[in-house]
């Protein structure tokens, strides 16, 4: 009499999937938190505010290489401080202009939205329609040259920055450096953009891995 052998019992062969977060989300949350910690350190380079309006100090210079060196050593030593004037200038010139402060965000939100920060695995659809990347960063470069050029915003941002370039010559060349501490080894100028420069591209540095990890 054979032995009755015991029916073998049904295995399901789904097996449970780690969910991860997007790898957008986590670039962009290390883009902004990489963004944060330069801005700190470099804020934290600026001078006191009395010290750069000492009314003390303004004297009206020799000669027009009298009042260039002067710019160049108040740079150095204020290069926080003008850069923040210069920023402060081209906030409340896109306040008090909505339409291009409108049109300026729409372009940031569209190359963090549809290139920077989106997925690999998951392709820009408009209208059926599906664009590579290629095809993206294309469209991207057409609408911002259209924002910059074509529109007010890229003479508002000119127009701001020129203004606030003045006020940042003006003061330099009016100010004695004489009783600033200058370390002998820094530079007397550097480049104008360094600071805001320095600061976006360490920040995008620390999200260039992930994303190139998404693009391939």
């Amino acid at each position: 009499m054979s032995a009755s052998v015991p029916a073998a019992l049904p295995i399901s062969g789904t097996e449970p999937v780690e969910t991860q977060p997007p790898v957008a989300i986590s670039a962009f949350r290390a883009f902004l938190s990489r963004l944060n910690d330069s801005l700190r350190n470099s804020l934290s380079e600026r001078r006191p505010w009395p010290e750069l309006a000492d009314r003390s100090t303004f004297s009206k210079p020799e000669s027009f290489s009298d009042a260039t060196l002067r710019i160049r050593k108040n740079y150095s030593y204020f290069r926080v401080n003008y850069l923040m004037v210069i920023g402060v200038t081209l906030a409340f010139s896109l306040i008090f202009h909505p339409f291009s402060l409108l049109l300026l965000l729409g372009l940031l939100f569209s190359w963090i939205i549809l290139y920077l920060f989106r997925p690999a695995d998951q392709p820009l659809i408009i209208f059926g329609r599906t664009f590579s990347d290629r095809e993206t960063l294309g469209i991207l470069v057409i609408f911002s040259i259209f924002v910059i050029f074509l529109t007010s915003v890229g003479s508002l941002i000119i127009s701001a920055i020129m203004l606030g370039f003045g006020l940042v010559c003006a003061h330099g060349a009016f100010r004695a450096p004489d009783d600033l501490f200058l370390d002998d080894e820094e530079p007397a100028a550097t480049g104008f953009l360094s600071f805001i420069g320095g600061a976006a591209s360490n920040a995008v540095t620390a999200t260039v891995p992930t994303i190139s990890n998404t693009r391939i």
